[in-house]
């Protein structure tokens, strides 16, 4: 096991948040990943470790998504996330927009190459066995057609079974954030994974606090309706765990 899972440090975030959650709960929510098993592999120790430390009722662990692109181990990311059967806390895994890109990117090659190519899908191309060069002198859909044989089946089963949101308490969980102005049963789901600018300027109520990745800082963003725990953890070395219980808040 990594030195780094055999003591758990944490730093408390607030010590008075309005926002709870049920009592014996327990939720650790981690950033986006992007191609940093490593540094999964690290957090999962240290949620391990901390469980062991610090026993709750009802723990759960919530991705919340952009697992591939940028990073050198986008596969090695998923399958990690599929073999969270055994880890000991429900897990949910929720859909980034890179994962949406990347889902695109087999349906419309010839639409989604540019933009998923010059946002880290490179990096995923190359994980996959497929040389980067490959792909700048071949036409979209040929290297479509190669990336299809590279994938195993079970990482688009994986994808494809990704939720959007999840709701715990009085926190809303989804990858980029909501739509002000929308009930969080009404979110649009393109909203859920995409938005910017109308969500992370709203000084609204939500009707929860949102928490998001999709966004990068240099660290954790917190306002009175939303937490953003996006930390550029594919160059920053610094994957975000924020860990909720009752109405405390701490990262791991």
């Amino acid at each position: 096991m990594n030195t780094k899972a055999r003591t758990t440090v944490t730093h408390p975030l607030s010590s008075t948040a309005p926002a709870s959650l049920p009592a014996g709960m327990r939720i650790y929510a981690i950033g986006d990943v992007h191609g940093r098993d490593d540094l999964l592999a690290d957090r999962h120790d240290q949620i391990r470790a901390d469980l062991t430390a610090l026993p709750v009722d009802n723990a759960v662990v919530i991705h919340l998504g952009d697992y591939i692109d940028r990073g050198p181990s986008s596969p090695a990311v998923i399958d990690r996330l599929i073999a969270l059967d055994e880890f000991p806390a429900r897990c949910i895994c929720l859909f980034g927009n890179h994962e949406d890109e990347f889902l695109g990117f087999f349906e419309d090659p010839e639409h989604w190459s540019y933009w998923w190519y010059r946002y880290g899908g490179l990096d995923t191309l190359e994980a996959y066995g497929i040389d980067r060069e490959f792909a700048r002198v071949n036409p979209p859909t040929v290297v479509r057609d190669r990336l299809a044989d590279a994938v195993p089946e079970r990482h688009f089963a994986f994808l494809y079974s990704l939720s959007h949101w999840a709701q715990f308490g009085d926190y809303f969980f989804a990858h980029a954030g909501v739509k002000p102005g929308i009930p969080l049963s009404q979110q649009d789901e393109h909203d859920l994974i995409w938005i910017r600018d109308p969500f992370l300027n709203s000084q609204q109520d939500f009707g929860a606090v949102v928490v998001h990745g999709h966004t990068p800082g240099e660290g954790v963003v917190v306002r009175k309706n939303r937490i953003g725990i996006d930390t550029l953890a594919y160059s920053s070395n610094n994957l975000t765990c924020l860990v909720l219980e009752g109405s405390d808040r701490r990262i791991l």
